[in-house]
This record gives structure tokens, C-alpha cells and sequence, in this order.
């Protein structure tokens, strides 16, 4: 009877979670926002619009190697995953392009699919860490779908897939508990899977992953050195993953400690509706906190009080059972704080340079998110145990963490529901653009000046035109770069133009053209075509 009350139990708990992710999803996303159509009079814009573009030319190029290579997008191709493009949605869409529409993309549907898996994976988590009453796991539920730092990821889709720490933390669980080679294989697959949605997220996923044999170690457990072969496999199905993928080689622009984790940004209610006490995020670096931006939540603190009041010693337990975890929850504050640290509104230590490899991380806030995810669960599992009180407790800090988080619900709401106007004559430049052999954008993307912001946003519309019908395009938008884009600007508008070619040039960069008699005003820009 038992047996089976606990299955009915944890029916209801996966039950719970996945309606409370389709709600929230329903509530979010419009439909056009989760499945838009080409030749639409409003645009997306910012990272979003990038990921768009990558995985539009992506799906629509012919199979190929390297795998993750769109060839017509940019010079010389692009490779998506240097564009945030969502690999392994990219690839999964791209076995079913041919039964879909021209320009389809599937940046809106991962929205939905990371909002309906977030709480799911947070109660799967919960369940390895040995909780199985209902009313803790509707309140871990509720508290993952209303964490602050994951709603307010909104418009980086890759990032917002924050349900594969959930995975990695309960595979974590699993593992110190009973191991096995179908595990361990699937924690290979998590690592892949990580990667393959952004590589921030992988080196989260390998971390959490990385604990395992440093926990069964530190217990004197012999089972470490197969986990150790077991973490090895993972790192190294990633490694493989990198260098065959085309991953490797790629540098951003750098910036180590530019977007770090101010020490107070895991209390300060920025966005918070239980506690408005200030009015945007904590910053000492004068980048505006937003990517350190780790608000945990008012649940979430109120949880981590009682603990404080109720349950030090059960805290200290486990902390000296899940050592290896708290090592590597550690490791990954130290890199979130940077080598400045910020407190409040002023950098209170700077240890200088960083490391070469550090610069590959300039968004370090961001490593924090393990931690905060961390703290749930083990609140949840802790508060769960406190004597007749415990399960209910749970559930009401949920609850107060789903209140707390509205302000972000708003936002993300906002942000998927608004319809923005093109700056360009979208309607006449489209048909133009359709028509086109090949595209060539004047400016490209490496010779807009930092200063550029509208010239880089009219670019971007150019290219969102340019990938409904993917056409051949001279220049592309990338979040990494593997050799630092030179600008040739010069030399491509006095080239002589290709058959079918259409150059359209901004007004800022009519000075190139010369005398060209080919070409002439349309749509506000000019635009030269070649012959036939």
C-alpha cells in the first residue's frame, strides 16, 4: 500500500509541475510569438533576432560538414553555434524542414519547451534528493518557474534553458547515491545536450557533474574513482563535441569582471513584488548588473531563514555530505564575482588582470545560477522535514516566491506579446530581397562603429528579411567571433556587381559607392542590382 501511495504521489507531483509549466506558458507566449509566420509588418529585435537568423539560414542549407555550418549566411558561412542559434533545436527542426514553411525557426517554441520543462525538472531534481510528498514538490514547482535570475532571461533563448542545471543538479543526486554506466551515459548525453544549447550552460552542467567524485572521495567512498571515470567521460564527449563542432577558436570581446556577481545582487529585490525597495539591479562596475542579476527570490530567502532559525545543524550535515557539491558550488560564486568584486555600488577588491582563459567568460554573473538552484532544492528538502509543519511550509514559500516574481512574469509577458514596427520599408525591400541571387548589406557588421546602435539595428532588420527566404548574404551578427571580422566595406561596394546580386546600402555608407549608375533609391536605402 505504501508502494502504491507513493506512485500516486508521484503521479501527482509530475502532474502538478508540467501543468503549472503549460500554464505558465499559455499565460506568456502568444501564439504568434510561439509560431510566426514570414512577411509579418513587426519585427523582433536584440539577441532574438540573431538567433532567428542563425537558425533560419541553418535549416534551410543542405546537409553538410561541419555539421553546425550555415554556408550562405556571412562570409564564408557562419557557424550557428557562434550566434547563440540553439544547435540542438536547430538540428531536430532541420529533419523536418522540408515539411515546413519557408522561413521557419524555432526560437519562439523553445520559449515554451523551457518554461513547461523548468518546473518539471525542478521536481525530478527534488525526488532524487529523496523528497516525494506532493505538497513540497508543488512548492519546489512553483518556486523554479518564479526564479528570478531564469524569467528575467527572456530575449537570450539559449540561456533561459535552465532546466538542464535542474538535471545535472538531480543527476548529481543520483549519483553520489547509486551509480551505474546507464547513468553515467546519460550524463554524458546531459553534457552534449548543455553544449549544444549554449556553452555557458555546459560548463554549469560539467561543474555539478565534476562534484560527483569529489563528494564520494571525501566520504572515503571506492565508488570515486569510477565516478572520476565517469566525470572524465564527460569532459571529454565535450571536448570532442567542441573541436569537431567548430566551437574551438572562438573568442567574444572579452571583459572578465565587466558582468560579474555583486556580492549583494542574491538579496537585492530588484523586480521583487513582495519587497520594491529598489528600483533597478545592484552595480558596481558601472555595466548595469544586469547580467549579474541573481535576485533569489523572497520564497526562496524566507526558506533559507528557517533554516537558519530551525535546522542549522540538518544544514551542516549536509554540507559535510555533499562536500564536493559545496566545493563546486564555490568554485562557481568565485568565478561569478570575478577578480573584481563588487559590493554594492563600489568595486571593494580588484586582483588586476585575469587569467587569458577567464576572458572567455566576461558574462560571469551568470555562474551563479547553479547556486541559486542549489539553494532551492536543499531548502525544499530541509524544510520539508521539520516535524507536521514542514511539507505545507514548503508549498506556502512557493507560493510566495510565484507572488514575488511577478514583475518578471510582467516583463517577460511585455516582452513576447509586443509587436515592433521595422525601421526600414520592410514591404518594399522585401519582394527585392526575395528576388535577389545574393545579398550584399553595406555597412557589414564588422565596419559599424561601437556608437552604431542604429545602423547595427537596421543591419539586423536587412538580415531577418534576408533569412525568410535565407538568400545568400554577405554579412552576419555573431556573439563570438573565430578570426575578429576585418572591414573590406571599400573594396565590396566598388566591386563590380554579381549576376542576380542586390547590394543595398545604408544612407551612412552611400560614400563608398562612388559613381555607380546601377544603382538607385529604394526603400529608403540604395540599392544596386546586378545583372539578370
Amino acid at each position: 500500500m505504501a508502494v502504491q501511495n507513493e506512485t500516486i504521489t508521484g503521479w501527482l507531483a509530475w502532474l502538478a509541475a508540467a501543468l503549472i509549466g503549460l500554464g505558465l506558458a499559455f499565460a506568456l507566449l502568444p501564439v504568434a510569438f510561439l509560431l510566426p509566420a514570414t512577411g509579418q509588418d513587426w519585427r523582433l529585435a536584440g539577441d532574438i533576432a540573431q538567433h532567428v537568423v542563425a537558425q533560419r539560414y541553418f535549416i534551410a542549407s543542405p546537409w553538410g560538414w561541419p555539421l553546425l555550418v550555415a554556408p550562405t549566411l556571412g562570409a564564408g558561412g557562419t557557424n550557428i553555434a557562434l550566434a547563440d542559434g540553439i544547435p540542438v533545436l536547430a538540428l531536430a527542426l532541420k529533419l523536418i524542414a522540408p515539411m515546413g514553411p519557408a522561413g521557419l525557426h524555432g526560437i519562439g517554441i523553445w520559449h515554451a519547451i523551457v518554461v513547461v520543462l523548468q518546473p518539471v525538472a525542478a521536481v525530478w531534481c527534488l525526488r532524487q534528493a529523496g523528497e516525494r510528498q506532493l505538497m513540497p514538490a508543488i512548492g519546489v514547482a512553483l518556486a523554479a518557474a518564479a526564479m528570478p535570475a531564469w524569467l528575467a532571461r527572456h530575449g537570450h533563448a539559449a540561456l533561459m534553458g535552465h532546466f538542464l542545471l535542474l538535471l545535472a543538479l538531480g543527476t548529481y543526486l543520483r549519483l553520489v547515491r547509486g551509480s551505474s554506466a546507464a547513468v553515467w551515459a546519460w550524463a554524458v548525453a546531459l553534457s552534449l545536450l548543455a553544449l549544444l544549447t549554449h556553452p555557458y550552460l555546459a560548463l554549469m552542467v560539467l561543474a555539478l557533474l565534476a562534484a560527483v567524485p569529489v563528494t564520494l572521495l571525501l566520504r572515503n567512498d571506492a565508488r570515486w574513482r569510477g565516478a572520476a571515470l565517469g566525470t572524465a567521460a564527460c569532459v571529454l564527449a565535450v571536448a570532442l563535441a567542441l573541436a569537431t563542432l567548430g566551437y574551438l577558436g572562438a573568442a567574444g570581446e572579452g571583459g572578465y569582471g565587466l558582468y560579474a556577481l555583486n556580492l549583494l545582487s542574491p538579496v537585492w529585490p530588484a523586480r521583487s513584488a513582495l519587497l520594491p525597495l529598489v528600483a533597478a539591479e545592484v552595480d558596481a562596475t558601472g555595466m548595469g548588473g544586469w547580467e549579474g542579476y541573481n535576485w533569489l527570490g523572497a520564497g526562496l530567502l524566507a526558506g533559507l531563514v528557517v533554516l537558519a532559525l530551525r535546522q542549522r545543524a540538518a544544514v551542516a550535515g549536509a554540507v559535510r555530505r555533499h562536500a564536493g557539491l559545496a566545493i563546486a558550488l564555490l568554485a562557481l560564486t568565485l568565478i561569478a564575482v570575478s577578480f573584481r568584486v563588487g559590493l554594492g555600488d563600489r568595486v571593494v577588491l580588484d586582483l588586476g588582470l585575469p587569467p587569458a582563459i577567464l576572458d572567455q567568460f566576461r558574462a560571469s554573473g551568470r555562474f551563479f545560477w547553479p547556486v541559486g538552484y542549489a539553494a532551492l532544492i536543499g531548502m525544499a528538502v530541509l524544510v520539508a522535514r521539520i516535524p507536521r509543519t514542514g511539507p505545507a511550509l514548503v508549498l506556502l514559500l512557493g507560493l510566495m516566491q510565484w507572488v514575488d516574481a511577478g514583475p518578471n512574469r510582467t516583463a517577460l509577458a511585455s516582452w513576447a506579446a509586443q509587436r515592433l514596427p521595422w525601421s526600414i520599408d520592410a514591404a518594399t525591400l522585401r519582394p527585392a530581397i526575395a528576388e535577389a541571387r545574393t545579398l550584399t548589406i553595406l555597412p557589414s557588421w564588422g565596419c559599424i562603429p561601437p556608437e552604431g546602435h542604429a545602423t547595427r539595428e537596421r543591419v539586423q532588420e536587412l538580415l531577418l528579411l534576408a533569412s525568410e527566404r535565407a538568400v545568400p548574404v554577405n554579412t552576419m551578427q555573431l556573439a563570438r567571433w573565430r578570426d575578429p571580422p576585418r572591414c573590406t566595406d571599400a573594396a565590396t561596394a566598388t566591386a563590380p556587381l554579381a549576376p542576380g546580386e542586390l547590394r543595398l546600402v545604408l544612407p551612412e555608407a552611400a560614400g563608398l559607392l562612388g559613381d555607380a549608375p546601377e544603382c538607385r533609391p529604394l526603400g529608403g536605402l540604395i540599392a544596386c542590382r546586378g545583372p539578370g
